[in-house]
């Protein structure tokens, strides 16, 4: 590294110090476990990821929670973008050394759509139209209700149809990835001759998305 480089790269260590240090300080003043604001957000973590354990169809859990780790994967990065460059914000945290957008994007929002993933799989149902629908309620009734009750910001120009895109987004995004992985699956079951355990059903599923394309 040349001077000038090393010498940039470590005063932006030190912000980012800096920056770790106050947001530890802010969730001691103003989110932590004595506000209602911190045991909002537990429940909101907490609740969707219980309701899984107990309705999540086990006999497609490894495609269904791996349709729902791309949505987590794919909305967080959407979030840190969102969040990085000002345009929203959500000024409590479940804890200080989490990102701030834990409670949004690793349980509320892969929950519900793995829920609506679950259900077009077992229905026969489009994907898209549902996953359409799901956006517009986290863009159009959820996240308003998150600022009503303060517990997150929009800035610059953003608004709900700005959010219902971000939404619709990760779920397509997250739908295509899903079916290639299944069809790269199903295609190394038909080159190998045999089906691995586990995945009794993967071809019946995967005609079934055939189907309602």
């Amino acid at each position: 590294m040349t001077p000038g480089q090393s010498e940039l790269i470590d005063k932006i260590r030190r912000l980012q110090v800096e920056i770790a240090n106050r947001t530890y300080d802010y969730w001691m003043l103003y989110s932590h476990p004595g506000t209602w604001q911190f045991w909002t957000l537990l429940l909101l973590f907490v609740l969707p990821l219980v309701a899984l354990f107990f309705f999540l169809d086990r006999r497609r859990a490894l495609l269904i929670g791996f349709f729902g780790f791309n949505i987590h994967v794919w909305h967080t990065y959407v979030d840190l973008l969102g969040t990085n460059y000002g345009r929203w914000a959500y000024p409590y945290r479940l804890f200080p050394f989490m990102p701030e957008s834990v409670v949004i994007d690793s349980s509320l929002v892969p929950v519900a759509f793995m829920y609506v993933y679950q259900w077009t799989l077992i229905r026969g149902k489009n994907f898209y139209g549902y996953a359409a629908a799901l956006s517009l309620f986290f863009a159009f009734l959820v996240k308003p209700a998150l600022i009503t009750f303060g517990l997150f910001e929009m800035y610059a120009g953003m608004n709900v149809v700005l959010l219902w895109i971000s939404f619709l987004f990760v779920a397509v995004v997250s739908k295509w990835i899903t079916d290639v992985f299944l069809s790269i699956q199903i295609r190394g079951e038909g080159e190998s001759g045999r089906r691995e355990p586990g995945l009794p059903r993967i071809r019946r599923w995967f005609s079934l998305r055939e189907r309602v394309k």
